[in-house]
């Protein structure tokens, strides 16, 4: 969109000028959605912790945001029970993370898979969010 400070008979005219770039402005910041990673637990009840890793997906959505949960993807071409499987979901996952603007963090239980995850978005000075199970955000201390 081209915005011009002057108006169509050719004199300076600041006041459309500056509403229509406040109004351009605000337009840009509706369409951002940060790429958001979701953390939660994966192992030990599968269905239940898919589930809520589902919900979570959507509560992102629902804040203006792009959740990346490899802990849905990654199981379902990567057996967790196996050990060197686990080791590469986690580093393709810990990849992805390197695209996300924020690390939102989910439960207040940390298992070890989110642990590590936990302490590489730390390292990359990450935004990170903590939610209770009911997606209310919730201070955690380091």
């Amino acid at each position: 969109m081209s915005i011009n400070k002057f108006n169509p008979e050719g004199y300076f005219d600041p006041t459309p000028y500056e509403a229509l770039m406040a109004i351009e402005e605000e337009a840009k910041k509706s369409k951002f959605k940060p790429l958001v990673y979701i953390c939660s637990p994966f192992a030990g009840d599968i269905d239940f912790n898919i589930s809520r890793a589902r919900g979570y997906s959507r509560f992102a959505v629902a804040k203006n945001a792009i959740p990346l949960a490899p802990h849905l993807l990654f199981p379902q071409f990567l057996d967790d029970e196996d050990k060197q499987q686990r080791k590469l979901g986690i580093f393709m996952g810990l990849v992805l993370m390197s695209k996300c603007q924020e690390f939102w963090c989910f439960g207040s239980k940390i298992s070890k898979g989110m642990a590590i995850e936990l302490e590489k978005a730390k390292k990359r000075k990450m935004i990170i969010r903590y939610f209770n199970e009911r997606c209310e955000e919730v201070e955690r201390n380091a």
